[in-house]
Order: structure tokens, then C-alpha cells, then sequence
């Protein structure tokens, strides 16, 4: 396998450029830092940041599955013909 294709395999199969791809990963990555500090602020203070988890964990779901359900044609889960 090429060296190109080994960065342009996987996100071609999600309907994306090595660019695009990157810069959704980053968006992901960036958000679960985010979340991963809030919940570790809130284990210390529960008072703290009490839903910002749970909230960004269904963001995350709905941009990474749900979403790109719908733009690849793919259905939901649980969705039959």
C-alpha cells in the first residue's frame, strides 16, 4: 500500500478528504478534551459542571454517528428498510 493511500484509505471511506477527515478528528478530540476536564472538575466539585459530560458525549454522537449517517446514506441504528 502506498504511502498516500494509507492517508487517504479510511477517510475516503467516511466521504471525506485527508483534510476534512483531520479537521473532524481535531473537532473530536478538542471536544473530548474539554469534556475530560469538565468531568474531572466535577469530581472534585460535583456542584461543578454537573451535566456538561453527558452533554457533550451526546454532541459528540449526534456529529460523529447520526450525522454522518445521514450525509453517507447510511441508516440509524435500529432504523429497518
Amino acid at each position: 500500500m502506498s504511502l498516500k493511500a494509507r492517508f487517504t484509505e479510511h477517510p475516503a471511506t467516511v466521504g471525506e478528504t485527508y483534510g476534512e477527515h483531520f479537521l473532524a478528528a481535531m473537532g473530536f478530540a478538542l471536544a473530548m478534551l474539554k469534556a475530560a476536564f469538565c468531568c474531572a472538575v466535577h469530581a472534585i466539585l460535583p456542584f461543578c459542571f454537573e451535566k456538561t459530560g453527558s452533554t457533550c458525549i451526546t454532541g459528540l454522537h449526534e456529529r460523529m454517528v447520526t450525522n454522518r449517517r445521514r450525509v453517507t446514506g447510511e441508516r440509524p441504528i435500529g432504523e429497518t428498510a
